[in-house]
């Protein structure tokens, strides 16, 4: 900053300013010496500032003009961290946009003699300003946040390249695009959504884009053809997935969802859980302050300009699957949620007398967790409905779900009840006693399903036990038949077969006592499954533990033995059957086939302690399948 600059500003002469700046202002009035004061004061103007210090040493002083230091922390954060590792300091000033302020700021790092600046030009009239740094052989690299060809930016068009090429890999072919408000930043999105079509060989058409202020963007995305949809603005991705469930489309069921994520909080949120690329605000910042550094340091002689695109990974993939018309036929399970207490003991309680207990274990259990688990570890899409507690139990399970890749948006929490319990006492030979602690699992209703019809979309079986309230397992199975899915029910603590459920039951797996209590009048498992048959189910099959299971349909029946696995803990063998069952029924096996290889997962499961880590995984039971030369999927 001149002298003159400063005369120009007050709108008085030269000589007035240096009267007053050197003291020698007594024939000038209080006014004009408070006007001139003030503007030295604020462009922090000194006699010969001109001429910078002729020390050349340095001052290891850096400063970043931005236009809003509180929107930019992750950015703020990048540079000093960079500058810190450098061993150098740094001076902030935040412009607002002011061209003037900016001014002032800049006059401000001159007089402290900083070392370099890195400089988010206000706006155009900032161009003025630049002089002042280049006058006092300040270096400076300018940064944009958007995106400006002139200007050292992030590259936006890299960003959404990402984006859509993660919806790509999982197949989508027809893809919205959520363009932004910002012109600038809007062509670069686009040119990288529309550049990874190209390179995937995805047809473009212009009505893959949408602007989330058109009062016709839902009707385009729900009548468009859409599967999957890419955003830069993350505010507007989760305004449009609260739209989407409002219109009875669920993400990821019915459509792929991925966007941008701008700070910590975006990237921190949990629920509703979208997939997303963190925007390198942080990373940017280093990658500025280091190239500004090395300029300083005359490892470079010049400030290139361009853009900053690092590589870039999905936070997550939980917003993000096949589209539906690719997708196998999923599995959904409603049934009870537990924490298995298992303790191992020399024999069973019994009344009057002391148990000791030599050994215990705290694991995920009840019959819907338990077969959601065994069919997903056997490589199914599967969708849990039901309900726990709002205790630490509850999160466990969260956890655990979420570990074993099970869809849990279908299991609420209620604040009134614990979360179920088994306590399992289990001797040598696998033999057990078990008591049940409900909890939250009998709150379970028919209108908890009904808030979760969606998740019955493309499923081809629904697995249902009758440990929570027969209401809700009418309801589902109910909304399973007319979703085109069969239902596998079985029958736990029941005296009795409801007619209003066994309608909608395609395939019956009660255990050999159940079926007793179910048919009193019969003495066999031929003679149980045939009244059964007559009741209007088409499959009956009996589990009958150590024996194996009788099988019997309409056209067939026939009698499996029990795999040869040495029985250890024999409490989840029926989950293990059941989910497998499902798992290669959905997969195409023949029934016959089907329950052959449910026998051999109900083996591994009771050769272990506990229930889901017992539960096998899809590969160990295949190399087992091809061991046994039995038919593999």
């Amino acid at each position: 900053m001149t002298i003159k600059e400063i005369a120009e500003l007050a709108g008085v002469s030269i000589a007035t300013v240096s009267k007053i700046v050197n003291g020698k202002d007594q024939n000038i009035t209080p006014e004009t010496r408070s006007k001139v004061l003030r503007i030295v004061q604020e462009y922090h103007y000194t006699p010969y500032s001109k001429i910078r210090s002729s020390s050349s040493a340095k001052t290891f002083l850096l400063a970043a003009l931005l236009h809003d230091i509180s929107q930019n922390s992750d950015l703020i954060c990048g540079i000093m961290s960079e500058a810190q590792s450098r061993g150098y300091g740094i001076l902030l000033f935040d412009t607002g946009k002011d061209p003037d302020l900016e001014l002032k700021h800049i006059t401000a790092l001159i007089k402290h003699k900083v070392d370099g600046a890195i400089w988010e030009p206000a706006g155009d009239e900032s161009v003025e300003n630049k002089r002042h740094l280049t006058s006092q052989g300040i270096p400076f690299i300018q940064i944009s946040t958007s995106a400006q060809e002139d200007l050292f930016h992030i590259d936006y068009a890299k960003i959404s390249y990402s984006l859509t090429e993660s919806l790509a890999k999982k197949e989508h072919r027809k893809i919205a695009c959520l363009v932004p408000d910002d012109e600038t930043i809007a062509r670069e999105f686009k040119d990288g959504f529309m550049q990874c079509l190209f390179d995937r060989q995805i047809p473009y058409s212009p009505d893959m884009l949408l602007h989330m202020s058109a009062p016709d963007h839902m009707l385009k995305l729900l009548s468009g053809g859409f599967s999957g949809i890419v955003g830069l603005d993350f505010k507007e991705a989760l305004d449009l997935y609260k739209n989407l469930e409002a219109a009875g489309r669920f993400i990821p069921a019915d459509f792929s969802l991925v966007s941008a994520k701008k700070d910590r909080l975006e990237r921190e949120l949990q629920s509703p859980a979208i997939s997303g690329l963190a925007v390198p605000f942080e990373q940017f910042g280093h990658f500025v302050c280091d190239r500004l550094i090395s300029v300083c340091e005359k490892e470079k002689t010049s400030s290139p300009t361009g853009s900053y695109a690092p590589a870039y990974t999905l936070d997550h993939q939980k917003s993000i699957e096949r589209p539906p018309s690719l997708r196998r036929k999923k599995i959904v399970v409603i049934g009870s949620i537990n924490i298995d207490n298992t303790f191992h003991v020399d024999c069973l309680p019994q009344l009057g007398k002391t148990t000791r207990i030599l050994d215990s274990s705290l694991t995920l259990g009840g019959k819907g967790a338990n077969q959601a688990v065994g069919a997903s570890r056997l490589g199914h899409e599967v969708s849990l409905i039901g309900k726990i507690g709002n205790d630490p139990e509850a999160s466990l399970i969260s956890r655990t779900l979420e570990n074993e890749n099970v869809s849990f948006s279908g299991v609420s929490h209620d604040r009134n009840e614990q979360t179920g319990k088994a306590f399992i006492y289990l001797v040598e030979g696998g033999e057990s006693t078990i008591s049940i602690l409900a909890g939250a699992n009998d709150r379970l209703n028919a209108e908890d399903i009904r808030k979760n019809g969606h998740l019955f979309r493309n499923a081809g079986y629904t697995l249902l036990s009758t440990e929570v309230s027969l209401p809700a397992i009418i309801e589902a199975a109910k909304i399973s038949r007319e979703n085109g899915a069969k239902n596998i029910l079985k029958p736990a603590a029941l005296t009795s077969l409801p007619k209003e459920l066994l309608q909608y039951i395609d395939i019956l797996v009660p255990n050999r006592k159940e079926a007793g209590t179910l048919c009193p009048e019969a003495s066999s498992p031929c003679e149980q499954a045939d009244i059964f048959l007559r009741s209007g189910v088409e499959t009956v099959i009996i589990t009958l533990g150590h024996d194996g299971c009788y099988l019997r349909t309409k056209e067939a029946s026939r009698h499996f033995p029990a795999a040869d696995f040495t029985p250890v803990d024999t409490t989840g063998g029926a989950d293990a059957f059941i989910s497998a069952l499902a798992s290669y029924l959905t997969a195409g096996q023949t029934l016959e086939d089907a329950v052959q290889i449910a026998t051999y997962a109900a083996g591994f499961c009771i050769s272990k302690h506990g229930t889901t880590p017992s539960l096998v995984d899809k590969y160990s039971l295949e190399q087992y399948l091809a061991s046994q030369n039995t038919n593999k999927p």
